[in-house]
């Protein structure tokens, strides 16, 4: 389908696809997706005034008492859905979100992320990402019982082929393209790789690849899920973040003379994250079960270093295209895919500009497997941990005034108060492990 530039595209890619409604998309503070519909016929209204709404209804968005919200469409982001039926066709737009005098809502994670792309061209650069989302299907949300017991690349074992393939036929038809997907390496766990794009596009296609997978799964009967850690002793699912950052047409993390490809950009920049990147995993890991996933002997990285081909760092630099420009980048493998990719993308952003305006030195890469170093060598050679818990995380976010500068005072408070939540309901629940460990013998 043409991709609409503006308003007037949009009236005629409406007529021409016979599109009845229309489903107005925006994030909460977490990154769940929420949505609206309006006829067609409302259209017009929708662009001229924008479409209110009770922001004190979602999550971390307005108090009772300053409710009133306005959710403006952004032509460029429309598309049809390719599940719906083509006749009285569903179409939808990402929305940003304003307060009633017109002014951008704080609180909304879209305005966040161009707010700190907008910082980082003022100093004249564009942030690209490449994000590898994996997921699970199950045979029902009830548990977890897997399609197959296929690993890493099976083709003969895998049962979701065609579940594959038709949620890369839908994100095709809504203008995501897609480098390729293939088996991971648990039972039942799948992966879809995304294009590189600029980070906002990108963070509207994590959205939209979300409710691909789950929309595609349930009309084959079977249920997807992004849960970072579902199945105990298996691998969990990441969503490893590749980045660059351009100048004009220029990749400015390229170097041909440096002996890793790397520019002094690159490298302050990888500085940038490392040094606080336990400052904003209650970002790019904000769920109880996502710490369960960042744990040794599973592929996630949970040691702060940088590599270029060892995937027990933290940060990789891949090198299938060593020395070409357009192909340097790094990887950012702590991240899964139950993150909200707006505030997600703008803490990887901001930490890699700290990095950049102060001049962090970046040590040597880490070239041997870390998971099997001993604490006391780890500490000898300088690699930190990531955080081990959420209520871990809670505490080094809390502290940190990068994060509050990148996400604003509104956001950085509500995310404090419903991770404690979060954690408080966590901690007093009694699991099925305390019964089996504890109750036959105290």
């Amino acid at each position: 389908m043409e991709k609409a530039r503006d308003r007037k595209d949009v009236m005629e890619l409406v007529k021409n696809h016979d599109v009845k409604f229309v489903r107005l998309w925006f994030s909460d503070i977490h990154g769940m997706l929420k949505s609206f519909a309006l006829p067609v016929e409302e259209l017009d209204y929708a662009f001229d005034e924008g479409m209110g709404f009770d922001g004190s209804s979602i999550k971390g968005f307005a108090r009772i008492d300053e409710s009133d919200m306005i959710a403006r469409p952004d032509p460029t982001t429309f598309a049809i859905l390719p599940w719906r039926p083509k006749e009285k066709a569903v179409a939808r737009m990402f929305c940003d979100i304003h307060e009633p005098d017109g002014t951008h809502y704080k609180g909304d994670p879209r305005y966040v992320l161009k707010r700190n792309l907008e910082n980082a061209k003022e100093k004249g650069f564009t942030l690209n990402l490449g994000p590898e989302l994996e997921f699970f299907y199950f045979k029902s949300d009830k548990g977890t019982e897997t399609l197959d017991k296929g690993g890493y690349f099976d083709y003969t074992v895998d049962a979701a082929e065609d579940l594959r393939r038709d949620t890369i036929l839908a994100l095709e038809d809504m203008g995501i393209k897609v480098e390729y997907s293939h088996h991971e390496v648990a039972h039942s766990q799948h992966e879809i790789d995304l294009r590189y794009n600029d980070a906002l596009t990108i963070a509207d296609t994590v959205m939209t690849y979300r409710a691909v997978v789950k929309e595609i799964a349930r009309k084959h009967g079977v249920y997807a899920t992004f849960m970072p850690k579902p199945i105990f002793g298996q691998n969990g699912s990441g969503m490893h973040t590749h980045q660059s950052l351009f100048i004009g047409d220029k990749n400015a993390f390229f170097d041909a003379k440096d002996k890793y490809y790397l520019s002094g950009i690159a490298k302050n920049y990888i500085a940038g994250i490392l040094t606080h990147i336990k400052e904003f995993t209650l970002v790019l890991n904000q769920w109880v079960n996502s710490y369960k996933r960042l744990v040794p002997g599973y592929e996630a990285p949970v040691y702060i270093c940088w590599a270029r081909r060892n995937r027990s760092a933290l940060v990789r630099i891949p090198l299938y295209k060593p020395g070409k420009e357009k192909a340097t980048r790094i990887e950012l493998r702590s991240p899964d895919p139950a993150c909200n990719p707006y505030l997600a993308f703008s803490c990887m952003l901001n930490a890699g500009l700290k990095g950049m305006a102060e001049g962090y030195k970046l040590p040597e890469p880490t070239e041997i497997d870390v998971y099997h170093l001993t604490g006391e060598e780890r500490t000898k050679m300088g690699i930190d941990n990531l955080p081990g818990s959420l209520i871990e995380a809670i505490e080094y976010a809390e502290k940190s005034e990068l994060l509050r500068e990148t996400l604003g005072d509104h956001i950085f408070n509500e995310l404090m108060i419903s991770k404690k939540i979060e954690w408080d309901n966590y901690r007093i629940r009694v699991f099925p492990y305390e019964h089996e460990t504890y109750l036959p013998v105290l």
